[in-house]
C-alpha cells in the first residue's frame, strides 16, 4: 500500500531539514519525527526543490528508486539505524548494502542530507555498526527502497535493528560496482531510476578461445538454425496484460531487439517507433524487482521497473 504524500513539510520535518543542513559533515541525523505506532509512517513528506553547490535535488516520491554511491557515517542518531537522502521521502525504508561485502541492512530514512554532492547517504553509527562500516570511511553502497512489513519498521522506529538481509550476489556486486564507476560522481542517479537508453545494443559477441585446431576441408554453406524460442512480437503495450514490467531497453530495430531478448526469454514489442524489450507480467512489484536484479546481473544495467494497467 502507498503511502501517502504530503509535498509541504511539516514544522517537525523543518526542523529535521535545518538540523541536518548545518551539521558540519552535512548533515547531522537528528530527526523530530514521531516515532512511536504505525501512525509515525503518516504522512510522507518531500519538500521543496533544493541546492547543494551547483546542483539541484527534486524530492520525489519513487517507489522503484534503485541507486550507487557513498555512504558517510554521521554523529548522534541516539542508536537508531537510521539515514539522510537527498530526495526519498520521509519517512521511508531502503535496504542499504555494501558493495565491497555484499552486507545488507534494512535502514529507515529520516532526515535529508548529507548536504554534499559526493556523497549518496548519510548513515547513523548504529546503522553504520549493523553493517560494519567504520566511523571515518567513505563506503560505496546500492541504496534500494523497499516496502517492509510493519513488524520490522516497528523495530526502526522503537531504535532497534531489524534483521540483516541476504548477501547480495557477487555477480550482481561486480555490475554495480560498475555502474559506480560510470558515475561522476553521482551521475544522473541523484533521482534513480534512470531513463532507458535508446538503442544501447548490449549484446555482445562472445571472443573464441585462443585454442589452436586441425585445418579441415570447408563445407558448404548451410542456413542457420533458426532459436528454439524467439522473442514474441507484439503490435502495441495495448495488447498486454496489465502488471508489472522489466524493460530491459529500447531499440531502432527488430534484429537488435530480438537479440537482447531470446537469451532472457523477453518479450518484444512495439508501442511506438521504438522495440521495446520486456520482461513480465508479474503480479506484484516484488516479483518486478527480482526479475530486475537478474537482468542487472546479466549487464543491463540500465533495465527498469515499468507498470502496465
Amino acid at each position: 500500500m502507498k503511502l501517502p504524500v504530503n509535498t509541504v513539510l511539516p514544522l517537525a520535518a523543518l526542523i529535521a531539514l535545518s538540523g541536518c543542513a548545518g551539521a558540519g559533515n552535512g548533515g547531522g541525523l537528528v530527526s523530530d519525527l514521531p516515532r512511536n505506532g504505525p501512525a509515525a509512517d503518516y504522512p510522507v513528506v518531500l519538500g521543496e526543490p533544493f541546492t547543494i553547490g551547483d546542483t539541484s535535488y527534486t524530492p520525489a516520491d519513487r517507489l522503484n528508486y534503485d541507486a550507487v554511491g557513498y555512504a558517510l557515517v554521521g554523529q548522534g542518531g541516539n542508536g537508531s539505524v537510521a539515514a539522510a537522502h537527498k530526495t526519498l521521502p520521509l519517512p521511508s525504508y531502503i535496504e542499504l548494502t555494501r558493495l565491497d561485502t555484499g552486507r545488507t541492512a534494512l535502514v529507515r530514512v529520516e532526515t535529508r542530507g548529507p548536504m554534499r554532492n559526493d556523497t549518496l547517504v548519510e548513515i547513523t553509527e548504529g546503522a553504520a555498526s549493523q553493517l560494519g562500516i567504520a566511523p571515518d570511511s567513505k563506503t560505496p553502497v546500492r541504496i534500494r527502497r523497499v516496502n517492509p512489513p510493519e513488524v520490522e519498521r516497528a523495530m526502526l522506529r522503537s531504535g532497534n535493528e531489524a534483521r540483516l538481509r541476504m548477501d547480495t550476489p557477487k555477480a550482481l556486486l561486480t555490475v554495480l560496482k560498475r555502474n559506480l564507476v560510470k558515475q561522476s560522481p553521482l551521475g544522473n542517479l541523484r533521482n534513480a531510476p534512470a531513463i532507458v537508453p535508446v538503442d544501447p545494443d548490449p549484446v555482445k559477441p562472445q571472443r573464441a578461445s585462443p585454442v589452436a585446431k586441425p585445418a579441415v576441408k570447408p563445407k558448404a554453406e548451410t542456413p542457420e538454425p533458426a532459436p528454439a524460442r524467439p522473442a514474441t512480437v507484439k503490435a502495441s503495450s495495448a495488447n498486454q496484460a496489465a502488471g508489472f514490467y522489466v524493460q530491459i531497453g529500447a531499440f531502432s530495430t527488430q534484429n537488435r531487439a530480438n537479440k537482447a531478448a531470446g537469451p532472457l526469454q523477453a518479450v518484444v514489442s512495439k508501442p511506438g517507433s521504438l522495440w521495446i524489450v520486456r520482461l513480465g507480467p508479474y503480479a506484484s512489484s516484488r516479483g518486478a524487482n527480482t526479475a530486475l536484479e537478474k537482468a542487472r546481473a546479466a549487464g543491463y544495467n540500465d533495465a527498469m521497473v515499468r507498470r502496465i494497467d
